[in-house]
């Protein structure tokens, strides 16, 4: 099984310029020693450019040369974001006075050196500034890798959120028509009396329960039984106002809360609706072939206060009258 190998740690680069190949070919032949990269810049100009491709660990920058000088290079090092925290030695044979070396410091200089250089003293401050800047590098990967930990975890936070929202949302809503079930219906009818109470307002409490549901599950099978049950929710929650509540309490049973009446009246209407909404035949599609559905409901309504002052008595009130609408249809049938 072929295994990959991790890749190799990128070698730190010094940036060696100077004007002079002399000059250039010590430091190169001093820092072979080390195990770095040495980038060499023959004018300021190349040095510039070579610190917009590579990051380096450090600049050993002549003082004196004939198109931009050290101290400007290192003025401009200075002002961008990439290069402005690069540390740089200043080599010089020239200016080696205290006023210089302030004005080096100034630009962002860490160190003076003295040309000609001294192997020894040139490898002892090279392998500071080498050590330096990889304990910099190691802590911004250790901040980047945390960063990425942080941002994962807030993905997962998050996910685990809408996770948690998802199953909320299930245990209180029905899974094939996505209505309240009962225990969410419990809630909003127990709300909607605690508002009636304090208010002084009505509300009416609806039982809807389909007439021969068996029936169409008999002969159509269970796809259709459960087509109709999912148009039938579309149908009562597109008919009632937003502030109605529409649940379903089990098998072919629905409730309805109708909240802000003025009277029973409104509520009559509102019914009104329903069923010329439930009147139109419904379309079930089975093997390929369009079934057409026609079905009725029996509807029960108990208003508060008039039909009871209690949650309790309410829900006996709708059930009794429901089920006297579907005994006299049932007796008109036959």
């Amino acid at each position: 099984m072929f295994v990959a190998k991790p890749p190799a740690l990128q070698r730190p680069k010094i940036l060696a310029v100077d004007d002079n190949p002399a000059n250039l070919l010590v430091i190169r032949r001093v820092l072979a020693k080390l195990d770095v990269d040495v980038v060499e810049a023959a004018s300021g100009n190349d040095a510039l450019k070579a610190t917009l491709d590579d990051e380096f660990a450090l600049v050993l920058l002549d003082v004196y040369m004939p198109d931009i000088n050290g101290f400007e290079v290192a003025e401009i090092l200075s002002q961008e974001e990439t290069t402005r925290q690069t540390p740089i030695i200043f080599v010089t044979a020239t200016y080696a006075d205290d006023v210089h070396r302030l004005k080096g410091y100034g630009f962002g200089a860490v160190d003076y050196m003295a040309k000609p250089l001294e192997a020894t003293i040139l490898l002892s401050k090279v392998q500071v500034f080498l050590e330096l800047y990889r304990h910099r590098v190691a802590l911004r990967d250790a901040l980047s890798e945390l960063s990425e930990r942080n941002r994962q975890l807030e993905i997962e936070v998050e996910q685990r959120k809408q996770m948690e929202q998802e199953m909320r949302h299930l245990a209180m809503h029905d899974m094939l028509t996505g209505l309240p079930n009962r225990a969410l219906f419990m809630d909003r009818l127990e709300s909607a009396h605690h508002r009636a109470q304090r208010n002084g307002g009505m509300f009416a409490l609806v039982y809807v329960d389909v007439d021969r549901f068996k029936e169409v599950n008999d002969t159509w099978g269970h796809g259709a039984g459960d087509s109709l049950l999912v148009e039938l929710a579309a149908r009562l929650r597109g008919t009632l106002r937003e502030n109605d509540t529409v649940a379903r309490l089990g098998g072919d049973e629905f409730a309805l809360v109708l909240e802000e009446l003025d009277n029973i009246d409104d509520a009559h209407r509102l019914l009104e609706r329903v069923a010329r909404a439930l009147q139109a035949p419904m379309c079930y599609l089975r093997e390929g072939e369009e079934v057409t559905l026609a079905i009725s409901a029996s509807v029960g309504v108990a208003a508060y206060p008039a039909d009871g002052a209690e949650v309790d008595a309410l829900l006996h009130a709708a059930d009794q009258a429901m089920y006297l609408t579907k005994r006299s249809r049932e007796e008109a049938r036959n």
